[in-house]
């Protein structure tokens, strides 16, 4: 059986999964580096959330002018994103959750102890995930 989904379900996961990046990089010491792990934390996701994740595509409002304006955006966006997997492919979902954990290690590795500024980012992505 093979599950798709809609273009603004893709449009919804890519913003929460590229988001979470952004955050983190946000809250980090080094952003570049940050970014860096985490898109390839993400473009190691297997299954239909790598294949989504791997789709080409502009991410709107990813530029926002404060941390609060990006976190406004994209901590819903997590919510929702696990919303809609847990109803139409409950396996995924857990794929989901897994890959954006393994973001924020991948994002937190050059550091070795994470600030307590990330590590607070991170307690709100996950937050954002269990939301839902």
């Amino acid at each position: 059986m093979s599950i798709t989904l809609n273009d603004q379900d893709k449009i919804t996961l890519r913003t929460a999964a590229y988001g979470a990046v952004s955050l983190l990089a946000a809250a980090g010491s080094s952003p570049h580096k940050i970014a860096t792990n985490g898109t390839i934390a993400l473009s190691s996701a297997t299954g239909l959330v790598g294949r989504v994740l791997a789709e080409k595509s502009s991410i709107k409002d990813l530029n926002g002018k404060s941390v609060a304006e990006l976190a406004d955006h994209v901590l819903p966006a997590l919510t929702a994103a696990m919303s809609l997997l847990e109803k139409q492919v409950p396996a995924e979902a857990e794929n989901f959750r897994s890959t954006i954990n393994v973001t924020i290690e991948a994002a937190q590795i050059h550091q070795g102890e994470p600030s307590p500024t990330m590590t607070e980012m991170a307690r709100k992505i996950t937050g954002a995930l269990d939301a839902a």
